[in-house]
């Protein structure tokens, strides 16, 4: 199996955890704000992963520190931007939003890394995109212009830390010591955050197992993503970002018994032929990095 199909596959673990995680999020939503579940789910993170380098006696220290800060940065506000698009736009609309990363992956891989994107790459990320409005049905208000362009920056910002850390696998960072920098510093942004905004709430057992399911979802799904934009083509990968939508749909069947209309099930086959076409599209290439 070609190393761009292993980053593809890992694409497609990082959604299940990532659905996962956007399980734990509605459940918290009850508890918690925004800005506490995005440190909560950091401070589990970077705790997990600094034991796992102790525990294997992994140098923590990395001379491209000024790239994993970036990186961490933009990921961060992202984050922050999408929970408080949540919270002004309908659900379906801020998620839409920021699913645009995949189509500004397309212009700044040009950009940056000089690739030049294939017709049937660029159709493939479109196509899942046009699943996604269609799977969502997103809605949008004339006097909700500002919260849109800040769920477009959330994209934007998303696609920026993929990019980013694309970059960081080039220079031959590991995937954990992405994910611990990312994790600490947005440990520290998100509290500094939730302090200024209004403080943390109280919690007992099932606000404890909330979080812990939702770090625990998240941390992986950020391990395998990572792993997934290290190993595989950029604009292939963003195209399988979208399978997170397909298992959220699919969980929330399972889980709330939530009907799903002819239209979301034709969305979803959109989506998924999206992936298969970027994984069709592919030339087979060595890997940027060897982990």
């Amino acid at each position: 199996m070609s190393l761009p199909r292993l980053g593809g596959l890992w694409m497609i673990v990082a959604g299940l955890c990532f659905a996962g995680m956007g399980v734990f999020v509605k459940l918290g939503g009850k508890h918690f704000s925004g800005a506490e579940m995005v440190f909560y789910r950091s401070l589990f993170g970077v705790l997990a992963v600094f034991a796992l380098v102790r525990a294997n006696k992994l140098p923590a220290w990395s001379p491209h520190w000024r790239v994993h800060i970036a990186r961490s940065l933009a990921g961060l506000a992202g984050m922050l931007l999408l929970f408080h698009v949540i919270g002004v736009l309908p659900l379906s609309t801020a998620t839409t939003l920021n699913y645009t990363s995949p189509l500004f992956l397309v212009v700044l891989s040009a950009l940056v890394f000089k690739e030049r994107p294939r017709r049937g790459l660029v159709a493939a990320v479109v196509l899942g995109f046009i699943g996604v409005v269609l799977l969502l049905r997103p809605t949008f208000d004339a006097n909700q212009t500002a919260a849109g362009l800040l769920g477009l920056t959330s994209g934007l910002c998303a696609a920026i830390a993929y990019l980013t850390t694309r970059q960081l696998g080039r220079l031959g960072e590991p995937a954990w010591r992405i994910v611990l920098y990312f994790t600490l510093v947005s440990t520290v942004g998100a509290g500094v955050f939730s302090v200024v905004v209004g403080g943390f709430h109280p919690f007992g057992f099932d606000g404890f197992a909330i979080l812990l399911g939702l770090a625990t979802c998240a941390t992986l799904g950020q391990l395998a993503m990572t792993r997934a934009y290290q190993e595989g083509d950029t604009l292939t990968v963003g195209s399988l970002a979208y399978s997170t939508v397909v298992f959220t749909t699919l969980l929330s069947i399972l889980i709330w018994r939530e009907a799903v209309p002819v239209q979301s099930w034709l969305a979803m086959g959109l989506i998924m032929a999206s992936g298969i076409l970027a994984a069709k599209v592919t030339p087979h290439r060595a890997s940027v990095i060897a982990l």
